[in-house]
């Protein structure tokens, strides 16, 4: 069926694109900071498309559009570019050209390439270049047409920003930022521009609303010897941030500023900027600034990427506490819904709105980490699956409901996904379960040598499914943020290299998801996610060990679990891990029935 609100967008961008000369447009999922979530203010691939995934890269020519993103949305992006005229890409699979290779295959001659090159990472903008330089062509990167089609845009989000309290950071703004300018020394670079929220946040000891399950401002950071710019929107800037900036010695900024202040800043050495984290536009921006010298770009990394990633101790102490607290929540959570399902009307949406709602009365809670997946049946089998109020399906006392859920707190951000068995489930659903389980807890107790990265360990999650000839077509592992962004680098879990990604090696103080699972369209999803914290093993004569120690801590649905695929290890790795589980959840479960239900949930097999 034709989506005749999709075509009546693509044709009034097409409309635009030749009255500029533009050939082929391209749309990002991303705002100008390169987040993983974006403001609706930024959504203008899914206003173009209708596919709302949180990744995804929109090509638009006269006469064809195709949308590239993972294998987390595949199944999804099929569905919601229905009758659109948008061809997918399936990224990563075999015969499937990349962007690049495919505009290089087709582009013709003196062709011309536009985006706003605030939402394009600088990295990816600089390969569009050179593309169309080898066919003379030119790239238009000061062209927002999104800004031009769609009358009724939302606003540029802009929310207060508010402290965190000092006695849950760990560290001041002068000791992390003394740590910054050290590092700058060591890469003999004499400022440093940040673009990434979360650094920014993270450094600043500030937090914000502006982008969805983050708790983030719009803002830059430019770091020199003895002075912090801070560009944000004046209208984020409350009395007491006020205050607190001009304490710690802030030179604030308008937003809207960044660019010019890039352009005719007085340089007089080398800029450290991650080419990963900038944006095409504020890379132009600093090039035209440094070119009257004769200095340069480090293009490095962002040295508070790794300094966020390792948690200090008064970090880690409240992240132990939040996820206790989160794991009974979840305990509580599972009870209600393998008690009640048959038994009352239930619905993915409704169950995502009831778990949200327990989470939200803890103390401390300030939103979701992100928007909960309740994913019943053959719908759990997309990764990133989203019931809303008018789109879910019922719950029933059959199969099985995937719920991958979290939030921020005062004290952390929490991660989890269980899978629940809620009625019969066959042979095939069983042993899928049970190989996730075996490989999830495998990764959790594995000792290995300091050095080693994700890319070394992930073996150890997947091999019950390889064993089998099965995998999951996404990363093991990722790192999680304190009071920040759920998923955070530099480090994770994940068997494959990829371009421009990190391969940061693991060090105590980091914590990472552990998330084997099994996919099958139009049949069943399977995850079983835990948090683990990176600590210290022994020491001997072959160098430092380290280990891992779970965070979550909830019971393994046993209904779906085998024992016939399991080996001695396995059965001995889930009964000590629920043993866990009773010992640090049942004294904070108040409700004896429940307590009695969890009791039998982590009993030995």
């Amino acid at each position: 069926m034709e989506n005749t609100k999709i075509r009546e967008r693509l044709a009034a961008l097409r409309s635009k694109m030749k009255e500029y000369g533009i050939d082929y447009y391209l749309m990002p999922t991303s705002d100008y900071h390169n987040s993983e979530y974006s403001a609706d203010f930024f959504k203008a691939r899914e206003f173009f498309t209708g596919f709302t995934g949180s990744n995804g890269t929109v090509v638009v020519a006269q006469d064809w559009a195709g949308l590239w993103t993972d294998g987390r949305y595949f199944i999804q992006a099929e569905k919601e570019l229905e009758g659109t005229g948008v061809t997918l890409y399936r990224m990563g699979n075999e015969g499937v050209p990349t962007i690049k290779e495919y505009l290089t295959e087709n582009a013709a001659s003196g062709s011309k390439i536009g985006f706003d090159g605030k939402v394009v990472p600088s990295a990816e903008g600089a390969g569009y270049e050179s593309i169309f330089a080898a066919k003379s062509g030119v790239v238009v990167y000061d062209k927002d047409l999104a800004a031009e089609v769609w009358a009724d845009r939302p606003a540029l989000p802009s929310h207060p920003l508010y402290l965190v309290p000092a006695d849950l950071c760990g560290k001041s703004f002068e000791e992390k930022l003394s740590e910054v300018r050290e590092k700058m020394e060591e890469l003999s670079a004499k400022d440093h521009l940040i673009c990434k929220l979360d650094d920014i946040m993270w450094l600043t000891n500030l937090r914000g609303n502006d982008v969805e399950c983050n708790p983030v401002a719009l803002s830059y950071a430019f770091i020199t010897p003895d002075a912090f710019h801070f560009f944000v929107q004046s209208g984020e800037m409350t009395e007491e941030v006020s205050d607190y900036c001009r304490e710690h010695g802030f030179t604030v900024h308008d937003y809207s500023e960044i660019s010019t202040f890039l352009e005719n800043y007085d340089y007089d050495g080398d800029v450290l900027v991650n080419k990963g984290n900038v944006s095409y536009a504020m890379d132009k921006a600093l090039d035209k600034g440094l070119n009257p010298g004769s200095y340069k770009k480090v293009n490095n990394f962002d040295p508070t990427e790794l300094m966020k990633a390792v948690k200090n101790e008064t970090e880690l102490k409240n992240i132990r506490e939040v996820y206790l607290k989160d794991s009974a929540v979840l305990c509580r959570f599972i009870y209600y819904v393998k008690n009640n399902v048959g038994k009352e009307p239930m619905d993915e949406y409704s169950l995502a709105m009831k778990l949200d709602d327990m989470r939200a009365q803890l103390p401390g809670f300030i939103e979701l980490s992100f928007p909960t997946i309740s994913a019943y049946g053959p719908n759990a089998a997309m990764m990133h699956y989203e019931a809303t109020r008018e789109d879910h399906a019922e719950v029933k006392a059959e199969g099985m409901l995937l719920v991958d859920s979290g939030a921020t707190y005062l004290g952390g951000t929490t991660d989890v996904t269980r899978t629940m068995v809620l009625g019969p489930i066959s042979e095939e659903v069983k042993e899928h379960y049970t190989r996730s389980c075996m490989g999830m807890l495998r990764l959790a107790a594995a000792t290995f040598l300091e050095g080693c990265t994700g890319r070394n360990l992930d073996i150890l999650a997947r091999s019950p499914l390889w064993d089998i000839e099965t995998d999951y077509k996404c990363g093991t592992g990722h790192g999680i943020g304190y009071m920040l962004n759920v998923h955070e680098g530099p480090h994770n879990i994940r068997w494959a290299m990829r371009p421009g990604l990190n391969d940061a090696a693991l060090q105590p103080g980091m914590i990472v998801s552990d998330e084997p699972g099994v996919y099958k369209e139009g049949s069943h999803g399977i995850r079983i996610e835990n948090i683990i914290e990176v600590v210290k093993a022994g020491k001997n004569t072959d160098g430092q060990f380290l280990k891992f120690a779970h965070l979550t801590y909830a019971p393994i649905d046993l209904d779906a679990i085998d024992k016939k695929y399991m080996e001695e290890r396995d059965v001995k790795l889930l009964n000590d891990y629920h043993k866990q589980v009773w010992e640090k959840v049942s004294p904070l479960i108040v409700d004896q029935e429940i307590k009695d239900w969890l009791k039998s949930a982590t009993r030995e097999i």
